[in-house]
């Protein structure tokens, strides 16, 4: 029989931290597999006493949450560390955005005292730019949308393409222009925002939707931006801090 491998001793988790993070100008197109390199990358520069697991193939007690898809900026992501040692979080977020490359930043750093984390982050606020279209044209797409019970898009998943319904997540929508006096080129500014479901109704499903009921099609590819993530307001017009109960 063969011998049981023996588990490695590791130092205890003391501490959780729960991050907020931004994906910025260029390194909006990098991949969540980028970031998750990136970022433990920087955890060794930046000396956190991060935790490890047991076992003959430790890893880092990392925990990411509901990444924003490949191509669009975020000003809400959130990862939760374990560490061995208290820390100082206003240290720990300096010394991680120092250490980030620039478009990677660190917001908000706070110490986790509290569970069901994710179950917090309900639906997420999208911003769509759509350069050379007007409030009109957009607003038009967008009424035509609404008015539909049901809008079945199509998206190549890792089991194969998978059809599901894009309208039942939008809990509410509004457009509006670049002020034009303000020197910027015609920009309609659609925002909506997406209850979190399975499958995830991400802003492309969204854009799709929008082409299938009113045959939207931009000139030039829209610039996605997540504004935020968490609990639901009552009214379904904006999402709350997720982070909010931790800070006591």
């Amino acid at each position: 029989m063969a011998r049981q491998a023996p588990v490695r001793d590791v130092a205890p988790t003391v501490q959780r931290l729960r991050l907020r993070y931004a994906k910025r100008g260029r390194l909006r197109f990098s991949s969540h597999r980028d970031f998750q390199r990136a970022f433990e990358r920087a955890l060794r520069r930046a000396g956190v006493p991060i935790a490890f697991s047991a076992g003959f193939s430790p890893h880092p007690k990392v925990s990411y949450t509901n990444a924003a898809p490949t191509g669009t900026a975020s000003e809400a992501e959130y990862i939760e560390i374990g560490v061995t040692v208290a820390c100082d979080t206003e240290r720990v977020r300096a010394a991680l955005d120092e250490a980030l490359p620039p478009g990677l930043d660190v917001l908000d750093v706070v110490v986790a005292s509290t569970s069901d984390f994710a179950a917090r982050l309900e639906a997420s606020i999208w911003q769509v730019e759509f350069p050379g279209l007007s409030l009109h044209v957009v607003q038009q797409a967008l009424d035509a949308f609404l008015a539909e019970s049901e809008v079945l898009v199509e998206r190549l998943m890792k089991q194969g393409k998978r059809t599901f319904d894009a309208r039942a997540a939008v809990v509410w929508a509004r457009v509006e222009e670049v002020d034009a006096a303000a020197g910027v080129a015609e920009c309609a500014i659609l925002t909506v925002v997406v209850r979190h479901s399975t499958p995830a109704v991400r802003p492309d499903d969204v854009l799709a939707a929008l082409r299938l009921v009113a045959d939207l099609v931009p000139p030039t590819p829209p610039r996605v931006t997540r504004l935020a993530q968490g609990p639901l307001a009552p009214d379904g017009q904006g999402v709350g801090d997720p982070l909010a109960l931790d800070r006591g």
